[in-house]
């Protein structure tokens, strides 16, 4: 099972070293004592869910650094390729118990 904390939280900052915690704008997944940033945190992801997206790590042949200049780019444009919500929804009480501080 996969948990969620915020970059700026008590729990980040146990694992993470400095240099990550000052970029909010990455993803970052912590997993069995090793880290993995942007594009391989997300094929990482894509393997332990198991998604019906996990087609999507044939792409992972790619080189590390073209794959996390098209992570920036979508991270950038987010808003304008995936629209944007006037409201978040609220978790439910199972999704609630795992988001960590």
């Amino acid at each position: 099972m996969l948990y969620v904390a915020p970059l700026q939280g008590t729990t980040a900052q146990k694992f993470l070293p400095d240099e990550h915690l000052k970029k909010l704008d990455t993803l970052v997944l912590y997993h069995n004592g090793k880290m993995s940033l942007k594009s391989h945190a997300i094929f990482e992801i894509l393997k332990l869910t198991r998604s019906n997206w996990r087609w999507l790590r044939i792409f992972r042949v790619l080189p590390g650094p073209f794959l996390d200049w098209c992570y920036d780019i979508i991270a950038k444009n987010r808003y304008r390729f995936f629209g944007k919500k006037e409201s978040c929804r609220l978790p439910t009480p199972e999704e609630r118990a795992r988001f960590l501080d």
